[in-house]
Protein backbone atom coordinates (compact mmCIF):
# COMPACT_ATOMS: atom_id res chain seq x y z
CA UNK A 1 0.00 0.00 0.00
CA UNK A 2 1.06 3.56 -0.63
CA UNK A 3 -0.30 6.88 0.62
CA UNK A 4 0.92 9.74 -1.54
CA UNK A 5 -0.64 13.17 -1.15
CA UNK A 6 2.15 15.69 -1.75
CA UNK A 7 0.03 18.86 -1.62
CA UNK A 8 0.53 21.29 1.26
CA UNK A 9 -3.02 22.03 2.39
CA UNK A 10 -4.13 25.00 4.45
CA UNK A 11 -7.80 25.14 5.44
CA UNK A 12 -8.67 28.28 7.38
CA UNK A 13 -10.28 31.71 7.31
CA UNK A 14 -8.48 34.27 5.12
CA UNK A 15 -6.27 31.47 3.93
CA UNK A 16 -4.85 33.18 0.83
CA UNK A 17 -3.69 36.25 2.70
CA UNK A 18 -2.36 34.19 5.62
CA UNK A 19 -0.03 32.29 3.29
CA UNK A 20 1.36 35.05 1.12
CA UNK A 21 4.92 33.97 1.96
CA UNK A 22 4.19 30.41 0.85
CA UNK A 23 2.98 31.71 -2.51
CA UNK A 24 5.93 34.08 -2.84
CA UNK A 25 8.38 31.22 -2.35
CA UNK A 26 7.14 29.42 -5.45
CA UNK A 27 7.90 31.85 -8.27
CA UNK A 28 8.45 35.33 -9.61
CA UNK A 29 5.92 35.60 -12.45
CA UNK A 30 2.50 34.00 -12.12
CA UNK A 31 -0.25 33.05 -14.51
CA UNK A 32 -3.70 33.11 -12.90
CA UNK A 33 -5.98 30.57 -14.56
CA UNK A 34 -9.69 31.00 -13.98
CA UNK A 35 -13.10 31.33 -15.60
CA UNK A 36 -14.86 34.45 -16.80
CA UNK A 37 -17.07 35.27 -13.82
CA UNK A 38 -17.18 33.51 -10.45
CA UNK A 39 -13.64 34.22 -9.20
CA UNK A 40 -14.21 37.92 -9.83
CA UNK A 41 -17.58 37.84 -8.06
CA UNK A 42 -16.74 35.85 -4.92
CA UNK A 43 -13.59 37.76 -3.94
CA UNK A 44 -11.07 34.99 -4.57
CA UNK A 45 -9.40 36.75 -7.50
CA UNK A 46 -9.12 39.99 -5.52
CA UNK A 47 -7.49 38.17 -2.61
CA UNK A 48 -4.94 36.47 -4.85
CA UNK A 49 -4.19 39.67 -6.78
CA UNK A 50 -3.71 41.61 -3.54
CA UNK A 51 -1.25 39.04 -2.25
CA UNK A 52 0.70 38.95 -5.52
CA UNK A 53 0.93 42.74 -5.54
CA UNK A 54 2.05 42.78 -1.90
CA UNK A 55 4.83 40.24 -2.46
CA UNK A 56 5.87 41.89 -5.76
CA UNK A 57 5.05 38.95 -8.04
CA UNK A 58 4.10 39.97 -11.57
CA UNK A 59 1.08 38.18 -12.95
CA UNK A 60 -1.01 37.68 -16.06
CA UNK A 61 -4.60 36.46 -16.15
CA UNK A 62 -6.01 33.75 -18.39
CA UNK A 63 -9.76 33.87 -17.74
CA UNK A 64 -10.96 31.88 -20.75
CA UNK A 65 -11.52 28.54 -19.00
CA UNK A 66 -14.92 27.16 -19.86
CA UNK A 67 -16.94 24.61 -17.91
CA UNK A 68 -15.41 21.21 -18.70
CA UNK A 69 -12.24 22.74 -20.20
CA UNK A 70 -10.96 21.43 -23.50
CA UNK A 71 -7.53 20.45 -24.72
CA UNK A 72 -7.84 23.39 -27.12
CA UNK A 73 -8.20 25.81 -24.20
CA UNK A 74 -5.07 24.44 -22.56
CA UNK A 75 -3.06 25.03 -25.71
CA UNK A 76 -4.57 28.47 -26.26
CA UNK A 77 -3.04 29.40 -22.88
CA UNK A 78 0.26 27.77 -23.82
CA UNK A 79 0.41 29.61 -27.13
CA UNK A 80 -0.31 32.93 -25.44
CA UNK A 81 2.11 32.63 -22.52
CA UNK A 82 4.87 30.24 -23.62
CA UNK A 83 7.37 33.09 -24.03
CA UNK A 84 6.15 35.21 -21.10
CA UNK A 85 8.55 33.83 -18.49
CA UNK A 86 5.80 32.30 -16.36
CA UNK A 87 7.22 30.20 -13.51
CA UNK A 88 4.10 29.75 -11.33
CA UNK A 89 0.49 28.86 -12.17
CA UNK A 90 -2.42 29.72 -9.86
CA UNK A 91 -5.77 28.05 -10.48
CA UNK A 92 -8.81 29.77 -8.97
CA UNK A 93 -12.30 28.31 -9.13
CA UNK A 94 -13.99 24.96 -9.33
CA UNK A 95 -12.70 21.83 -10.95
CA UNK A 96 -12.58 23.31 -14.43
CA UNK A 97 -10.05 26.10 -13.76
CA UNK A 98 -8.00 23.92 -11.40
CA UNK A 99 -7.85 21.02 -13.87
CA UNK A 100 -6.95 23.43 -16.65
CA UNK A 101 -4.27 25.02 -14.46
CA UNK A 102 -2.56 21.64 -13.99
CA UNK A 103 -2.49 20.92 -17.70
CA UNK A 104 -1.31 24.45 -18.49
CA UNK A 105 1.46 24.20 -15.88
CA UNK A 106 2.56 20.96 -17.53
CA UNK A 107 2.70 22.27 -21.11
CA UNK A 108 4.31 25.59 -20.12
CA UNK A 109 7.09 23.54 -18.54
CA UNK A 110 7.50 21.68 -21.84
CA UNK A 111 7.36 24.16 -24.74
CA UNK A 112 7.63 21.32 -27.25
CA UNK A 113 4.40 19.74 -26.01
CA UNK A 114 1.52 19.15 -28.40
CA UNK A 115 -1.94 17.75 -27.52
CA UNK A 116 -0.66 14.18 -27.84
CA UNK A 117 1.82 14.94 -25.01
CA UNK A 118 -1.08 14.96 -22.52
CA UNK A 119 -1.86 11.33 -23.31
CA UNK A 120 1.64 9.88 -23.71
CA UNK A 121 2.78 8.07 -20.57
CA UNK A 122 6.38 8.11 -21.75
CA UNK A 123 6.62 11.91 -21.62
CA UNK A 124 8.04 13.88 -18.69
CA UNK A 125 5.28 14.76 -16.21
CA UNK A 126 7.13 17.56 -14.38
CA UNK A 127 5.33 20.90 -14.29
CA UNK A 128 5.61 24.45 -13.04
CA UNK A 129 4.57 24.92 -9.39
CA UNK A 130 0.82 25.19 -8.96
CA UNK A 131 -1.28 26.93 -6.32
CA UNK A 132 -4.97 26.00 -6.20
CA UNK A 133 -7.66 28.15 -4.59
CA UNK A 134 -10.95 26.21 -4.73
CA UNK A 135 -14.21 28.15 -4.78
CA UNK A 136 -16.64 25.24 -5.08
CA UNK A 137 -17.14 22.19 -2.91
CA UNK A 138 -17.06 19.25 -5.29
CA UNK A 139 -14.04 18.26 -7.29
CA UNK A 140 -11.24 18.18 -4.73
CA UNK A 141 -8.96 18.98 -7.64
CA UNK A 142 -6.78 21.06 -5.31
CA UNK A 143 -5.44 17.82 -3.78
CA UNK A 144 -5.37 15.44 -6.75
CA UNK A 145 -3.00 14.88 -9.63
CA UNK A 146 -5.85 14.50 -12.09
CA UNK A 147 -6.77 16.88 -14.91
CA UNK A 148 -9.98 15.94 -16.74
CA UNK A 149 -10.23 17.61 -20.13
CA UNK A 150 -12.83 17.64 -22.88
CA UNK A 151 -11.73 15.81 -26.01
CA UNK A 152 -13.82 17.13 -28.87
CA UNK A 153 -12.22 14.59 -31.17
CA UNK A 154 -13.75 11.81 -29.04
CA UNK A 155 -16.86 13.70 -27.91
CA UNK A 156 -16.24 13.01 -24.23
CA UNK A 157 -14.03 13.91 -21.26
CA UNK A 158 -10.77 12.09 -20.61
CA UNK A 159 -8.13 12.58 -17.91
CA UNK A 160 -4.65 13.34 -19.12
CA UNK A 161 -2.35 10.45 -18.23
CA UNK A 162 0.15 12.52 -16.24
CA UNK A 163 -0.30 13.01 -12.51
CA UNK A 164 0.27 16.69 -11.80
CA UNK A 165 -0.35 17.57 -8.16
CA UNK A 166 -0.61 21.18 -6.98
CA UNK A 167 2.15 22.36 -4.70
CA UNK A 168 -0.15 24.34 -2.43
CA UNK A 169 -3.91 24.28 -1.75
CA UNK A 170 -5.51 27.24 0.01
CA UNK A 171 -9.03 26.42 1.19
CA UNK A 172 -11.42 29.07 2.53
CA UNK A 173 -15.15 28.48 2.84
CA UNK A 174 -15.91 32.18 2.39
CA UNK A 175 -15.69 31.78 -1.38
CA UNK A 176 -18.92 29.77 -1.32
CA UNK A 177 -20.73 32.88 -0.10
CA UNK A 178 -23.26 33.88 -2.68
CA UNK A 179 -23.05 30.58 -4.58
CA UNK A 180 -26.40 29.32 -5.82
CA UNK A 181 -28.08 26.34 -4.19
CA UNK A 182 -27.83 24.55 -7.54
CA UNK A 183 -24.06 24.98 -7.69
CA UNK A 184 -23.64 23.87 -4.08
CA UNK A 185 -25.80 20.77 -4.62
CA UNK A 186 -24.04 19.80 -7.85
CA UNK A 187 -20.64 20.28 -6.25
CA UNK A 188 -21.39 18.53 -2.96
CA UNK A 189 -22.96 15.54 -4.71
CA UNK A 190 -19.84 15.23 -6.85
CA UNK A 191 -17.80 15.12 -3.64
CA UNK A 192 -20.09 12.41 -2.26
CA UNK A 193 -19.65 10.37 -5.42
CA UNK A 194 -15.88 10.65 -5.02
CA UNK A 195 -16.15 9.32 -1.49
CA UNK A 196 -18.34 6.38 -2.49
CA UNK A 197 -16.46 5.52 -5.68
CA UNK A 198 -13.04 5.71 -4.05
CA UNK A 199 -13.99 2.91 -1.66
CA UNK A 200 -16.16 0.76 -3.93
CA UNK A 201 -13.07 0.53 -6.06
CA UNK A 202 -10.67 -2.20 -7.10
CA UNK A 203 -7.74 -0.03 -5.99
CA UNK A 204 -9.09 0.94 -2.57
CA UNK A 205 -6.89 0.29 0.45
CA UNK A 206 -6.91 1.19 4.14
CA UNK A 207 -5.53 4.66 3.49
CA UNK A 208 -8.31 5.42 1.01
CA UNK A 209 -10.87 4.09 3.46
CA UNK A 210 -9.39 6.33 6.17
CA UNK A 211 -9.76 9.56 4.19
CA UNK A 212 -13.13 8.51 2.78
CA UNK A 213 -14.54 7.73 6.23
CA UNK A 214 -13.44 11.14 7.48
CA UNK A 215 -14.93 12.75 4.39
CA UNK A 216 -18.27 10.96 4.71
CA UNK A 217 -18.64 11.89 8.38
CA UNK A 218 -17.86 15.49 7.46
CA UNK A 219 -20.25 15.45 4.49
CA UNK A 220 -23.08 14.11 6.66
CA UNK A 221 -23.01 17.33 8.68
CA UNK A 222 -24.28 19.38 5.73
CA UNK A 223 -26.81 16.96 4.24
CA UNK A 224 -29.70 19.10 5.48
CA UNK A 225 -28.18 22.18 3.85
CA UNK A 226 -28.31 20.41 0.50
CA UNK A 227 -31.90 19.33 1.04
CA UNK A 228 -32.87 22.92 1.78
CA UNK A 229 -33.88 22.16 5.36
CA UNK A 230 -31.79 25.07 6.61
CA UNK A 231 -29.67 27.93 5.31
CA UNK A 232 -25.92 27.49 4.89
CA UNK A 233 -23.85 29.11 7.65
CA UNK A 234 -20.23 30.22 7.50
CA UNK A 235 -19.29 27.05 9.37
CA UNK A 236 -21.25 24.93 6.89
CA UNK A 237 -19.34 26.48 4.00
CA UNK A 238 -16.05 25.43 5.55
CA UNK A 239 -17.40 21.93 6.18
CA UNK A 240 -18.49 21.62 2.54
CA UNK A 241 -15.02 22.61 1.32
CA UNK A 242 -13.34 20.24 3.79
CA UNK A 243 -15.50 17.30 2.72
CA UNK A 244 -14.57 18.03 -0.89
CA UNK A 245 -10.85 18.08 -0.08
CA UNK A 246 -11.08 14.79 1.83
CA UNK A 247 -12.97 13.31 -1.12
CA UNK A 248 -10.20 14.52 -3.42
CA UNK A 249 -7.59 12.83 -1.23
CA UNK A 250 -9.62 9.64 -1.45
CA UNK A 251 -9.77 9.53 -5.25
CA UNK A 252 -6.11 10.52 -5.40
CA UNK A 253 -5.46 7.14 -3.81
CA UNK A 254 -7.76 4.92 -5.84
CA UNK A 255 -9.54 6.91 -8.52
CA UNK A 256 -13.19 7.10 -9.50
CA UNK A 257 -15.31 4.28 -10.84
CA UNK A 258 -18.37 3.68 -13.01
CA UNK A 259 -20.64 6.66 -12.14
CA UNK A 260 -17.92 9.07 -13.25
CA UNK A 261 -17.11 7.09 -16.36
CA UNK A 262 -20.80 7.01 -17.27
CA UNK A 263 -21.29 10.71 -16.59
CA UNK A 264 -18.90 12.10 -19.18
CA UNK A 265 -21.01 11.49 -22.29
CA UNK A 266 -24.05 13.05 -20.59
CA UNK A 267 -22.05 16.16 -19.79
CA UNK A 268 -20.64 16.37 -23.31
CA UNK A 269 -23.84 15.63 -25.23
CA UNK A 270 -26.50 17.16 -22.98
CA UNK A 271 -24.46 19.85 -21.18
CA UNK A 272 -25.60 18.27 -17.92
CA UNK A 273 -23.59 19.65 -14.97
CA UNK A 274 -21.00 17.14 -13.86
CA UNK A 275 -22.36 16.54 -10.35
CA UNK A 276 -25.86 16.05 -11.71
CA UNK A 277 -24.65 13.66 -14.42
CA UNK A 278 -22.77 11.55 -11.87
CA UNK A 279 -25.76 11.69 -9.54
CA UNK A 280 -27.98 10.18 -12.21
CA UNK A 281 -26.09 6.87 -11.99
CA UNK A 282 -24.92 6.92 -8.37
CA UNK A 283 -27.93 5.33 -6.60
CA UNK A 284 -28.04 2.43 -9.09
CA UNK A 285 -24.29 1.93 -8.67
CA UNK A 286 -24.70 1.81 -4.90
CA UNK A 287 -27.58 -0.64 -5.26
CA UNK A 288 -25.37 -2.96 -7.33
CA UNK A 289 -22.45 -2.79 -4.86
CA UNK A 290 -21.83 -5.42 -2.16
CA UNK A 291 -24.35 -4.85 0.63
CA UNK A 292 -21.91 -4.68 3.54
CA UNK A 293 -19.58 -2.19 1.89
CA UNK A 294 -22.47 -0.13 0.53
CA UNK A 295 -24.42 0.06 3.78
CA UNK A 296 -21.39 1.14 5.78
CA UNK A 297 -20.73 4.03 3.39
CA UNK A 298 -24.38 5.06 3.32
CA UNK A 299 -24.57 5.05 7.12
CA UNK A 300 -21.41 7.13 7.45
CA UNK A 301 -22.96 9.76 5.19
CA UNK A 302 -26.28 9.80 7.02
CA UNK A 303 -28.46 7.41 5.00
CA UNK A 304 -30.12 4.28 6.32
CA UNK A 305 -30.72 2.59 2.97
CA UNK A 306 -30.31 2.81 -0.79
CA UNK A 307 -33.98 3.76 -0.99
CA UNK A 308 -33.43 6.75 1.29
CA UNK A 309 -30.39 7.78 -0.72
CA UNK A 310 -32.28 7.50 -4.02
CA UNK A 311 -35.08 9.61 -2.57
CA UNK A 312 -32.55 12.22 -1.42
CA UNK A 313 -30.89 12.49 -4.85
CA UNK A 314 -34.32 12.81 -6.43
CA UNK A 315 -35.26 15.62 -4.06
CA UNK A 316 -32.08 17.66 -4.56
CA UNK A 317 -31.78 17.17 -8.33
CA UNK A 318 -35.44 16.95 -9.29
CA UNK A 319 -36.70 14.80 -12.14
CA UNK A 320 -33.96 13.72 -14.54
CA UNK A 321 -34.85 12.16 -17.88
CA UNK A 322 -32.06 11.06 -20.19
CA UNK A 323 -32.94 10.12 -23.78
CA UNK A 324 -32.69 6.41 -24.56
CA UNK A 325 -30.20 7.02 -27.38
CA UNK A 326 -27.93 8.89 -25.01
CA UNK A 327 -28.01 6.07 -22.49
CA UNK A 328 -27.22 3.62 -25.27
CA UNK A 329 -24.15 5.67 -26.31
CA UNK A 330 -23.07 5.92 -22.68
CA UNK A 331 -23.41 2.17 -22.22
CA UNK A 332 -21.43 1.43 -25.38
CA UNK A 333 -18.60 3.80 -24.42
CA UNK A 334 -18.09 2.26 -20.99
CA UNK A 335 -18.81 -1.39 -21.82
CA UNK A 336 -16.04 -1.27 -24.44
CA UNK A 337 -13.54 0.15 -21.92
CA UNK A 338 -12.00 -2.84 -20.12
CA UNK A 339 -10.27 -0.69 -17.49
CA UNK A 340 -13.49 1.08 -16.50
CA UNK A 341 -15.40 -2.20 -16.37
CA UNK A 342 -12.84 -3.48 -13.87
CA UNK A 343 -12.66 -0.30 -11.78
CA UNK A 344 -15.28 -1.25 -9.20
CA UNK A 345 -14.63 -3.49 -6.19
CA UNK A 346 -17.22 -6.00 -7.47
CA UNK A 347 -17.62 -7.82 -10.76
CA UNK A 348 -19.35 -5.71 -13.38
CA UNK A 349 -20.38 -7.59 -16.51
CA UNK A 350 -22.57 -6.26 -19.30
CA UNK A 351 -25.76 -7.22 -17.47
CA UNK A 352 -24.75 -5.40 -14.27
CA UNK A 353 -23.74 -2.35 -16.31
CA UNK A 354 -27.12 -2.36 -18.02
CA UNK A 355 -28.82 -2.35 -14.62
CA UNK A 356 -26.80 0.72 -13.62
CA UNK A 357 -27.23 2.60 -16.91
CA UNK A 358 -30.86 1.78 -17.66
CA UNK A 359 -32.11 1.79 -14.07
CA UNK A 360 -35.01 4.09 -14.92
CA UNK A 361 -36.27 2.35 -18.06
Amino acid sequence: MKFYMPVRVYDEDECVKAHAKDIAALGNKALIVTGKHSAFANGSFDDVAEVLNDVKIEYSVFSEVEENPSVETVFAAKDKYASAGIDLVIGIGGGSPMDAAKAIALVLKHPEADPAYLYDKEKDASSLPIVCVPTTCGTGSEVTGVSVLTRHDKKTKISMVHKVFPTLALIDGKYLKGASQTLIVNSAMDALSHLYESVINAKADDYVRMTAAAGLKTWAKIKDVLSGAREMTKEDAGILMRASALAGMSIAGSGTSLPHALSYALTYDLSLPHGRAVGYFLPAFMEAAPAGERDELLNLSGFESVEEFRSFTGSVFGEQDVPAEELKRTYELVSSNAAKMKSASFTVDEEVLKQIVFWKK
